[in-house]
């Protein structure tokens, strides 16, 4: 829609059941595409008898990007359509859930190593909790020095790490090295984006999983602390029904 004044333009109407109802319709076990078929062709809605559906179980729709096939591509996203697909994962509980979508779609979740944590300051005090259960699960943290300073002043134990414009080491030298297994970066402004352009393709190019959102990192974070070596179970989708 455009909307100017008191009038409402309608640029563009899309009747098509896309990705998300399939993902719903597995999630929920209600078969919804032929469900609409039906009412399309004349069939009442309420002759189906429909009900809340309260499911015990959590699905989770992560979409998936092919960044690593064209060089020099920016990870960070913005309004455009870059996904070229998406996953489901499907489990009892939102960790396993999480983790299982994340999995399948490329990015491992590690429970052991190094985790580097660069946020900009609106995002620092959501980002304690994350580093301290990332610390107690035994995780060395890396920091640049506003996050190494706000985690300090929390008492986690943390190592400042140069950003890529202060010199070398960098944090993208100890990255290459292999001695980062995790990374979490918020960034905002036009600079400071372009800045940490380097430090996103290094992930990309070395396969470290990145996230880049407050909401992501948590998650990341619940699935890490929560997950076992074993404690992901294969289960068909039926079961779940």
């Amino acid at each position: 829609y455009a909307v100017q004044g008191s009038d409402i333009f309608i640029l563009e109407v899309n009747p098509r059941a896309s990705r998300t109802v399939p993902f719903v319709a597995k999630a929920t076990g209600r078969q919804i595409a032929k469900i609409a078929a039906r009412v399309m062709a004349g069939e009442p809605l309420r002759s189906f008898d429909l009900k809340a559906v309260s499911p015990g179980h959590v699905a989770v729709k992560e979409a998936v990007f092919p960044f690593a096939r064209f060089p020099g591509v920016d990870i960070l996203l913005g309004p455009e359509m870059r996904s070229t697909g998406e996953v489901m994962g499907l489990d009892r509980r939102f960790e396993e859930a999480y983790a299982k979508s994340q999995l399948a779609c490329g990015n491992d979740m590690p429970q052991s190593g190094t985790v580097f944590i660069s946020v900009k300051d609106g995002d620092k005090q959501h980002m304690i909790s994350a580093a301290q259960r990332l610390s107690k699960k035994g995780f060395r943290i890396l920091a640049t020095a506003g996050t190494a300073r706000a985690f300090a002043d929390e008492g986690i134990p943390v190592e400042l790490v140069k950003k890529v414009l202060e010199g070398r080491p960098s944090i993208v030298d100890v990255m290459k090295n292999g001695d980062v297994q995790l990374v979490f970066n918020t960034t905002e402004g036009t600079q400071a984006i372009k800045d940490s352009y380097e430090l996103r393709r290094t992930a990309l190019v070395h396969d470290i999983p990145y996230y880049t959102t407050v909401s992501g990192c948590l998650a990341a974070t619940q699935a890490i602390c929560t997950l076992g070596p074993a404690s992901l179970e294969v289960a068909p989708l039926q079961s779940y029904s």
